[in-house]
Order: C-alpha cells, then structure tokens, then sequence
C-alpha cells in the first residue's frame, strides 16, 4: 500500500508543477492564450477556475496519500517490530540462568 500512495504522490506533484506553471497570477499564463478573440468556451474567466480548482483538487488528493503513506508505513513498522519480539519471545533459551555481572574493582 505504501508504494501505491508514494507512486499516486509522485504523479500528483508532476501534475501539480505542471498545473501550477500553467497560471499566472496577472491574467496571463495559459488562460489568457485560451481567451484570445472573444468568449470560446467559457474564456479566460473560466480557465482560470478550472486551474484554480485543479490546484485545490490535486493538493487535497496529495494530502490524502501523504496520510495514507503515512498510516501505511507506520502499521508496516510496528507489524515488524511485533514480529521480532514473538521471535526473540518463541527462541529464548529459558533453562540457563541469567549471569550477573562481576563485581568492578576502580582503582583510586
């Protein structure tokens, strides 16, 4: 599930960039190309809303697979860890005794 997510985020941020310099904050950009003799459908008014829900759109989508990457690799984490400790658990020798450490002479 986590390459999934990281692969939708990869292509997200491609289109993101790609979306993002597309606009152009004065008017001009793609949407002032689109609206050249007249209104041909919707003009540069529309364009314009379109870029900007495409932007709101693709970093809403960008959040959701950041969390879901997230959450996915977290609960892969713990799965791992959980595992180790049944392991180490299940091959633990319980018939020698632990050892103490000798005692420690400092010299002064």
């Amino acid at each position: 599930m986590y390459l999934i997510a990281t692969i939708f985020i990869l292509i997200i941020a491609i289109v993101l960039i790609f979306v993002v310099l597309v606009q152009n904050s004065k008017g001009g950009g793609l949407a002032a190309s689109f609206g050249g003799g007249g209104n041909q459908f919707g003009g540069v008014a529309q364009t314009n809303k379109f870029l900007e829900k495409a932007t709101w759109g693709l970093a809403i989508a960008m959040l959701f697979f950041s969390l879901v990457a997230s959450i996915s690799i977290t609960s892969k984490q713990q799965e791992a860890e959980q595992s180790n400790i049944y392991e180490n658990i299940q091959n633990y020798d319980f018939s020698t005794q632990p050892t103490v450490p000798a005692e420690i002479n400092i010299p002064e």
